[in-house]
């Protein structure tokens, strides 16, 4: 994966695994881009650039969003876990943390799936820690795209406090 050239960039990723619908990918790289994540690994059936579809979406942040597709999302789990990032799923599952209060270690990689079937036992299992987005109402799940962004701003805004932190300790 290229390196980001933003100053703004911070040393966070994502993953896709098996992402179905090229809108929502296309949704997934703006959002990236406009919280300037480092960079999203596009796995298995994922959509790729170009593609009209995507880019109704995406809406020009394919050009703007450094990426990279795997065909094989265990393969890379391992590499992202060998650059020293720790990678963490995104999903509905049993025992997931609350995405609000788990204590992320950067660089952090966060994954997000198959718009219905989510995340297979495997690539969960592969992962340092599942959490989750709670639901509150009768609905089960909120759309890929949008737990996306909530985790990519939530994600981005850890990494601000931890970094303001760690610059008043200097």
């Amino acid at each position: 994966m290229p390196d980001p050239t933003s100053q703004q960039r911070c040393p966070i990723y994502a993953l896709l695994d098996n992402v179905r619908s090229a809108w929502n990918v296309g949704s997934m790289f703006r959002t990236a881009d406009a919280a300037g994540l480092s960079g999203l690994y596009l796995c298995g059936m994922t959509a790729t650039p170009p593609r009209t579809d995507l880019e109704k979406t995406a809406l020009g942040a394919t050009s703007t969003m450094p990426w990279d597709y795997w065909t094989d999302t265990l393969a890379a789990i391992r590499t992202v876990r060998e650059r020293g990032i720790q990678v963490v799923a995104l999903e509905c599952a049993p025992g997931a943390a609350p995405f609000d209060a788990y204590p992320y270690r950067f660089p952090l990689c966060f994954l997000v799936g198959h718009e219905v079937r989510g995340i297979s036992p495997a690539v969960l299992a592969a992962c340092d820690a599942v959490v989750a987005v709670p639901m509150y109402g009768g609905k089960e799940s909120l759309n890929v795209a949008v737990c996306f962004g909530i985790m990519a701003y939530e994600a981005r805004r850890r990494w601000s406090v931890q970094a303001t932190n760690s610059s008043r300790q200097a």
